[in-house]
């Protein structure tokens, strides 16, 4: 999503992730100092944004199975446009984005469809299906 709207939305046609291209001139995704794979994390989230109403307050835990996120030189660039940084983790990394002028675009650092079942889905799975419904309808 971040690669996306930065070539979309911000205009810079060369964002690229580090996982792909390590040496690329403009990463907007860079490898993370130390692998969130398996971890559990606290997030916080920002009041008034849509993934604070989904879950119904500013806190949650969830899992990460990741070793690559926001790259912190990108940020300055990412907050240009209409993106918003919604959740954080403890250290203030950016863990979830939204576009608050879209009926669901919220993208997560962590993996919520893990978390997911059919007798417990998750917040923001059923927030997603409830979207797309809403929106089919």
């Amino acid at each position: 999503m971040v690669i996306e709207y930065a070539r979309s939305v911000l205009g810079f046609k060369d964002a690229q992730h580090a996982e792909y291209d390590p040496s690329a001139s403009n990463l907007f995704i860079s490898q993370l100092a130390c692998s969130l794979t398996g971890r559990e994390m606290q997030l916080k989230f920002v009041p008034g944004s849509q993934v604070a109403e989904i879950y119904g307050g500013l806190t949650a835990k969830e899992h990460y199975y990741c070793n690559f996120g926001v790259n912190p030189d990108s940020i300055d660039e990412l907050k240009r446009g209409p993106l918003n940084i919604s959740g954080s983790d403890a250290e203030g990394e950016i863990r979830v984005i939204e576009h608050p002028d879209h009926l669901f675009f919220i993208g997560t650092l962590f993996v919520p469809q893990t978390r997911s079942t059919p007798e417990r889905p998750h917040p923001l799975v059923t927030a997603f299906l409830g979207a797309v419904i809403g929106h089919a309808a």
